[in-house]
Order: structure tokens, then C-alpha cells, then sequence
């Protein structure tokens, strides 16, 4: 969370879930099939567990999930799971509390138990998320991938992006997937796991050989064909569609959603027409908004 951010507050410009639930009925009815509740942290919202609920019963929604920090999952695991909820990610950077109460300004153990609370929901799959960050959990790899294992969880490890805050972490600590597929190699043996589909992500899947773990590598900037099965676009919470992460080129829906000025439908059509073929990540991409103002 960048130093002094207070956009996780609800305000007026944000959606209600009456707006979000007319975007998702739009975007099913263009042909979108899988949805994602993200953030920022989704869970903060008071009414998540209504939307979930009422994007579930929507004909036509076939999968839904959730990317949490998980530190409110114990307590809303199963409300959510009963909501129509099939599969969680939760973020866990380190195993050590005091790196990640540097990374998050959180407490590991409060993370460790939403995992527990999310692997005990019975939720269809539970995947856990890593950042890599040079000189900052760069020795946990492996930890990390056992951790995951004993709780049957795939881990996925995910190149730093350029669409941080900056300051404490910054492009200096950015650590490639090949280095981290490289230093797990030196400790067990990697195997292709090419028949692994979990999810609808671009992770590619691995299998360590005597550990069990199921660990996944995305690599947004270092992998050149990473764009280019891509078919997301994101909604942020105060409205606008956006395409492509890796591109300044937002679509606001708020007047087409409160003033009837324009279509939603067509709006929406708009933002699929310019998604762009790549991001610009590699390209000196300028962030105009924080991660946690758009949607992870």
C-alpha cells in the first residue's frame, strides 16, 4: 500500500453493487464467462459477500474468484464459498513476519490464518502468490513452496511490475522468473507439469520433483509471449474498464451508469476494440494510478 493511501475508503466515485452488477450483466451478455472480485482488497467492502452472491446468479457466469490479502478470510471463507465463490488467491510474499510487516505494514500470522480459513472452506482451489523481489524474499522460494505444499495449494511466483508505489520496493529489487526457476532447480528437480490448467491465468506450471509442490511462474515482463493469449479486460472501483494493465487507455462507464449518458454496451464494446496487442511495461510505462487504484 503506498505511504498515506486512503483510496481503499469508500467513496462516491466508487461503484455500488446495483453499477457493478449492470457491468458484469453487460459484459455477459458480450460473451465474458469468468469473473474476478480483486483490489486494492476486495474483502474491505462491506457488501462483498452480497456481490458475490448476486454475480453468482447471474445466467451465464460460469467461474468466480477472489484475490485477497486474506486477513479477513477466516471469518469470511465460508460466507463466500456459500455466495458461489470456487477459487481464492491470497497473497503471501515471505515467511518471515518481519519482511512481510516491511512489505505490507501486516502480520504474517493474521495471513496464515485466512489461508488456513480458505483451504478448510472447501473451496474448489486455493492458489497462494508470491511477488519476487531481489534482495527481499529472494531466499524464500523454497520456503514458500513448502509452505504451500503441506496445505495442497499451488504457489505462484510473479515478476515485480512496474506499477507500484515505488520507494522502498522499486525496479532495483526486480528478479526475473528464469532466476527463480533456476535457484528452485538447485534444490529439487523441476518437472513440466504442461497438463496443469488451474485457473484461467498465464501461469506456466511446475511439479518439484521430491518436495510435491505445485509451483507456477508468471513473467509479465521477461516472458515475450506473455500478451498474447490475454482476453481480460478489469473494471476498477470507481468505474472505468481498462483493457490492458499495462496501458494508460480507460473507459469511464460512470456516466453511461448514472446519468444515461451513452451505452454501457457500447462502451464496453469501445474497450474491447482498443485492447491493445502488449502491454508497454518494458517501454518506460508511466503509471498514472497506483496497483491498489486499480485492480490486481
Amino acid at each position: 500500500m503506498p505511504e498515506g493511501y486512503a483510496g481503499w475508503a469508500e467513496r462516491e466515485d466508487h461503484l455500488n453493487a446495483d453499477e457493478i452488477l449492470e457491468v458484469v450483466e453487460t459484459a455477459v451478455q458480450l460473451g465474458f464467462r469468468k469473473f474476478r472480485l480483486t483490489g486494492g482488497e476486495p474483502l474491505i467492502r462491506r457488501d462483498i459477500v452480497e456481490i458475490a452472491r448476486r454475480m453468482w446468479d447471474l445466467p451465464g457466469v460460469q467461474t468466480l474468484g477472489i484475490s485477497s490479502n486474506g486477513l479477513r478470510m477466516p471469518e469470511l471463507a465460508k460466507p463466500l464459498r456459500q455466495a458461489g465463490v470456487r477459487s481464492v488467491n491470497i497473497s503471501i510474499d515471505t515467511l518471515d513476519p518481519q519482511i512481510y510487516r516491511q512489505i505490507t505494514g501486516g502480520r504474517l500470522d493474521l495471513v496464515v490464518a485466512g489461508i488456513d480459513a480458505a483451504c478448510a472452506a472447501g473451496f474448489e482451489i486455493v492458489k497462494l502468490n508470491a511477488v519476487l523481489m531481489r534482495g527481499i524474499n529472494d531466499d524464500q522460494l523454497l520456503p514458500l513452496a513448502r509452505f504451500a505444499a503441506e496445505r495442497e495449494c499451488p504457489m505462484r511466483f510473479i515478476e515485480l511490475m512496474p506499477i507500484g508505489p515505488e520507494g522502498a520496493i522499486n525496479d532495483s529489487h526486480f528478479f526475473s522468473v528464469a532466476e527463480a526457476m533456476a535457484a528452485l532447480s538447485r534444490e529439487d528437480v523441476l518437472e513440466a507439469d504442461s497438463n496443469a490448467r488451474i485457473g484461467h491465468g498465464p501461469a506456466r506450471y511446475f511439479r518439484m520433483r521430491q518436495l510435491g509442490a505445485r509451483v507456477g511462474f508468471i513473467g509479465a515482463i521477461t516472458c515475450a509471449d506473455f500478451c498474447a493469449s490475454c482476453n481480460k479486460m478489469r473494471l476498477t472501483a470507481d468505474g472505468k474498464i481498462r483493457p490492458c494493465l499495462g496501458q494508460e487507455n480507460e473507459v469511464d462507464l460512470r456516466p453511461a451508469l448514472r446519468s444515461g449518458i451513452g451505452s454501457v454496451e457500447e462502451l464496453m464494446t469501445l474497450a474491447l476494440a482498443n485492447k491493445p496487442e502488449t502491454h508497454l511495461f518494458s517501454n518506460g510505462f508511466k503509471r498514472l494510478r497506483p496497483m491498489t487504484a486499480v485492480g490486481g
